[in-house]
């Protein structure tokens, strides 16, 4: 009997190290641009087929030990193949890491990028294990993603992000049906998060502060109605302000990547750009008035694959597994100190596999599973 009891013990101390440490939530960003999404035609970009992925083997070192391209290990795979995703599930929470992110889109009245989330993370038949919520990202599109030009044409967007008050019914009605209501997706408080990266987009799109706030009033009563008990409402620190936060009714703040706060001034490295970055958690709090605000650590930064043909773009250098295992313990130790009571140890991580801008957690040739282990010395048990 005593014997029964102690592999029953065993058992659950593995899937209790399986699920990393549940004092924690470490929360991937996943851009899900690696997929033949229709879409792409319309922009005249990837005709290979493969998404952004082409980016990625495109790219070009631009100075001696720069390295690019980068290769993932796992190769050229497809983001909304179910099969894929289950593995990358898997890996993802076998090292801590046990929320993916996923960046949603939305423009000219229909969803981009979304079969990445619907058909291969919902289609995972391990995705159940992982928790999931949705950021809205809702920034212009223009020029970025086209290796092909060096003029990015800030001024010229492509496509717009803004929405009026129908159109974001509509949108905010699509995440209701599909998504809040699933036992795995994220939930603070007892109620569904949703994220928004661009406040001042949203209000823009709105026609103001006032009817953006009015649209967030409704969005919040449709998920009373629902049975969610309301919606909380998480902004990307990008242009935030406190006013913004009180008229929004904004429920919690953090980041997309170190860059938002530390832009890579003459190329520093790592280690000193991340800890510049990670200066900015205190002042933020405070000045954006918020008792829920989340910690962050970021990979790397190294837009230059989406710009071969112009000059070294502003890059974080060396970072490696090592460096990235000190930010996260950063993170974590702010985490520790800052977290209200009845408000989860929530840190996000930028990101799973922001492959084109240097930041991404999945294994590649040149670190094997490096910057995922660095997560598990940090996070596991």
């Amino acid at each position: 009997m005593k014997k029964k009891i102690f592999i029953i013990k065993l058992i659950v101390l593995n899937l209790t190290a399986f699920a990393g440490d549940v004092g924690y939530d470490v929360a991937a960003y996943v851009w899900p641009a690696y997929q033949p999404e229709p879409r792409w035609a319309e922009l005249g970009i990837f005709s290979a087929g493969k998404g952004e992925w082409q980016n990625v083997w495109e790219a070009r070192p631009k100075w001696k030990g720069h390295n690019q391209p980068l290769k993932p290990l796992w190769g050229y795979e497809n983001e909304a193949d179910p099969k894929v995703v289950e593995k990358k599930i898997d890996a993802a929470l076998s090292h801590g890491v046990n929320v993916f992110i996923y960046d949603w889109y939305w423009y000219g009245g229909r969803p981009f990028l979304e079969d990445a989330l619907n058909n291969g993370f919902l289609g995972a038949a391990n995705n159940g294990k992982m928790k999931f919520f949705v950021m809205w990202a809702n920034h212009h599109v223009n020029w970025l993603w086209d290796n092909r030009t060096a003029d990015k044409r800030w001024d010229k967007p492509r496509w717009m992000a803004w929405v009026d008050a129908d159109e974001f019914r509509k949108i905010s009605d699509r995440w209701i049906s599909r998504y809040f209501s699933r036992p795995n997706y994220y939930r603070i408080g007892g109620k569904p998060v949703l994220m928004i990266y661009e406040a001042k987009t949203f209000i823009e799109g709105l026609g103001g502060v006032d009817k953006a706030a009015a649209a967030l009033s409704a969005f919040r009563a449709r998920c009373e109605k629902a049975g969610l008990g309301g919606v909380h409402i998480m902004a990307c620190d990008y242009g935030l302000t406190k006013e913004m936060v009180e008229a929004l009714k904004i429920d919690s703040a953090t980041i997309y990547n170190m860059v938002h706060w530390s832009r890579p001034v003459g190329n520093p490295d790592y280690a000193v750009w991340a800890e510049k970055g990670a200066r900015r958690f205190d002042a933020a709090k405070k000045e954006l008035g918020l008792s829920a605000y989340f910690a962050h650590a970021s990979v790397g930064w190294d837009t230059n694959p989406r710009y071969p043909q112009s000059s070294v773009q502003p890059t974080a250098l060396n970072s490696t597994p090592e460096k990235f295992e000190v930010a996260l313990r950063r993170a974590k130790d702010w985490c520790d100190r800052n977290t209200a009571e009845g408000t989860p140890r929530l840190i996000t991580v930028n990101s799973w596999n922001e492959w084109t801008e240097g930041s991404y957690l999945e294994p590649d040739t040149h670190f094997k599973f490096g910057y995922l282990e660095a997560v598990k010395r940090v996070f596991m048990k």
